[in-house]
């Protein structure tokens, strides 16, 4: 598996293997990231195949200007404006798309992004200079009602009432700007023995909240079927039960709350078709040398 000092990719080979890639053919990686899954798209495709690539962190921008190849185009904008983005590049449809959930590695590891259990810095969490407020502005805005929400419904907190309100208390005194500070508010609540998990799922409810993940999932997932040709594929990789959800539900129902639009005959009006059985997930060998790939998982779908 290629490495890459900025990020390493998740399942890389299963990705480009469930995009099915035609050389002359027209795909889109909708999370660029360090390039990784993009550089592999690439590879694939012959001198008439083209790869529009959407990324909204000025870091990964700079991975981008790395690649000299004339068939690749970055979008610096979110995911969440696919269509828009292909329609102004002149592009109706495309024969697959590519999206990977996770946060880099590259994110994770710097300190002043804001995402870090392990480093002191500023509380930011922001995926893009885009996103509308900070970590430290929701933690010193929000109310105790809208922290317990967002911390049980995103980070399955169990203490999510206390949390909120040990958060509340806090800021009254002084109010959150680094993890540091907002890590000595969770050390007090933590389980023992489980402090990590613990830290993991209340940033990762902040960072979800930071940046509207899901909304933005459920607007992209949307729009894939429009810009797909019919037999085209979707290859979405995931890492928590959250974004799964929304992923599989779509795939088998055609909305994210997986209600299924049956006919007279009880036929399923859905755009999309699951081509594998399961969601793939990491193989032992991945696991050994890439820790981070254990929760992620891949669904391949394919335009009806």
């Amino acid at each position: 598996m290629p490495e890459n000092t900025y990020h390493t990719s998740v399942m890389l080979h299963e990705c480009i293997d469930g995009l099915r890639i035609d050389p002359a053919g027209t795909y889109v990686d909708v999370t660029f990231g360090g390039g990784g899954h993009s550089k592999a798209i690439l590879a694939k495709l012959g001198p008439e195949g083209r790869l529009f690539s959407f990324d909204q962190d000025p870091d990964a921008w700079e991975q981008a200007e790395k690649i000299e190849d004339e068939r690749l185009t970055l979008i610096t904008a979110n995911f969440r404006y696919l269509e828009k983005y292909l329609r102004l590049h002149r592009v109706k449809q495309v024969d697959g798309i590519l999206a990977d959930f996770g946060v880099s590695s590259f994110q994770l590891d710097a300190p002043e992004r804001g995402f870090s259990i392990r480093f002191d810095g500023p509380l930011d969490m922001r995926m893009g200079p885009s996103a509308s407020m900070t970590a430290a502005e929701l933690l010193n805005g929000y109310s105790a009602t809208e922290l317990q929400r967002i911390l049980g419904m995103y980070g399955e907190v169990k203490n999510a009432r206390t949390l909120a309100q040990a958060i509340i208390q806090a800021r009254t005194r002084k109010p959150l700007e680094t993890t540091q500070e907002f890590k000595e508010i969770l050390n007090k609540l933590a389980p023992k023995h489980r402090e990590f998990k613990y830290f993991a799922q209340v940033f990762q409810a902040i960072r979800i909240e930071v940046n509207q993940e899901l909304a933005v999932i459920e607007e992209f997932l949307a729009q894939a079927p429009v810009v797909l040709k019919p037999e085209g594929r979707l290859v979405v990789m995931s890492f928590h039960s959250l974004e799964d959800r929304l992923v599989k539900n779509f795939i088998k129902a055609g909305n994210v709350e997986g209600k299924e639009d049956k006919d007279l005959f009880g036929v399923v009006h859905r755009p999309l078709e699951s081509v594998i059985r399961k969601p793939i997930t990491a193989s032992e060998e991945e696991l050994k040398i890439n820790p981070r790939s254990r929760s992620a998982k891949l669904r391949i779908a394919s335009k009806i």
